[in-house]
């Protein structure tokens, strides 16, 4: 039997102040993705085969720009794989800058390993070349053995090119002005105002006026700050000194459950209100074992073979746990696994307790 302190985790540390960088970003500051389609060259029979056509016309059509003609149907190369070529092109990235692509095969490929990314150049939504990629690939992964003996480790038609693109052009972000939309990552009415306060408190004295409003929240999601004038041409400096506040964000207590792996997250702003859990079980086990009835010798009975039915009911002693008015997370998780409940257990509990009324916090199943 599993124990529960093994599946069940409890978020114990106190609700610290964050930099405004992790709650929250500038609107507009985003990273683009990027895509293409490319060859991987020199691997070691284990690239496309013949029932991948569009390898093999790729091939040639790279052949044709250097000046060989080949026919598509007259070639047969098992070295080369057809991949399709993914990059995130960050906010405000220059050209010359290097960023990462990932390489994935889209034929019957079976294994990157030692590939070499030919040049391949890298779109965006709007179809422009925003990059071009090029370089080997390394994979997580790899495939050893013979016929009968084979073994895989991890994905070995999935590889990476480190730093292996080019920006081309430049990000489409839109410069920084003096209006600035702050964005937040988890939408909260709570944490929305105490941003805005923060801002109004840091930068609100920097204006003639004391009670000048720096920050404005908007809803849950979105905070307006208008740039002080004394940082109107030091833009830079001012998201620099907003994004390094710091602001303690308020999060919904929430308990979130993956029933596939057993495990249960809680946050330390789950409260449990003053409940009784009574758990227990029923086992009931039915079993037929078949006995053979001999005659007596040199009688005129035959043999048969007589089933016999047992059955066995065992019910486990009920065990409950009382939680009085206030009990922490801590108590729960200790109560829970002082009565022995497993993972499963555990799920049909906080289910149960969520119907009671008991659980006040927000269960979510994964």
């Amino acid at each position: 039997m599993r124990r529960l302190a093994g599946c069940l985790v409890a978020a114990t540390a106190l609700a610290g102040a964050a930099r405004l960088k992790e709650l929250a970003m500038i609107e507009g500051a985003r990273e683009n993705l990027l895509m293409g389609y490319g060859l991987v060259v020199g691997l070691n029979g284990t690239g496309d085969r013949r029932q991948t056509v569009f390898s093999a016309q790729s091939l040639t059509n790279v052949l044709r720009r250097m000046g060989i003609t080949v026919d598509p149907g007259a070639i047969r190369v098992n070295n080369v794989a057809a991949v399709m070529v993914t990059a995130n092109l960050p906010a405000y990235a220059q050209p010359g800058t290097r960023i990462d692509v990932t390489v994935a095969a889209v034929g019957d490929a079976t294994n990157l390993q030692g590939g070499l990314l030919l040049m391949t150049s890298l779109r965006g939504a709007d179809g422009q070349v925003y990059a071009v990629a090029q370089g080997p690939v390394v994979t997580g992964g790899f495939v050893a053995g013979g016929l009968g003996t084979q073994q895989t480790v991890n994905h070995p038609t999935t590889g990476r090119v480190p730093n292996g693109a080019i920006v081309e052009r430049a990000a489409p972000t839109p410069p920084p002005t003096g209006r600035l939309r702050l964005q937040l990552r988890h939408a909260d009415f709570t944490t929305a105002a105490r941003i805005a306060e923060a801002i109004n408190k840091r930068f609100g004295a920097a204006e003639q006026a004391a009670e000048k409003i720096v920050a404005r929240a908007e809803n849950s999601a979105l905070v307006t700050v208008e740039a002080p004038s004394a940082y109107a041409n030091r833009l830079p400096e001012f998201l620099a000194e907003l994004e390094n506040l710091t602001v303690e964000a308020d999060r919904p207590a929430k308990v979130v459950v993956n029933e596939r792996t057993g495990t249960i997250v809680m946050g330390k702003e789950v409260r449990i209100s003053p409940v009784a859990i009574m758990h227990g079980s029923l086992t009931i086990e039915i079993q037929t074992a078949f006995a053979v009835s001999q005659p007596p010798p040199l009688s005129a009975g035959t043999t048969q073979v007589v089933p016999q039915v047992g059955v066995g009911v065992k019910e486990d002693k009920a065990r409950n746990i009382v939680l009085k008015e206030g009990a922490t997370v801590e108590e729960l998780v200790r109560a829970l696994n002082a009565i022995g409940s497993t993972p499963r257990d555990v799920i049909a509990i906080l289910q149960n307790l969520r119907a009671a009324g008991a659980l006040e916090a927000e269960l979510e199943v994964i």
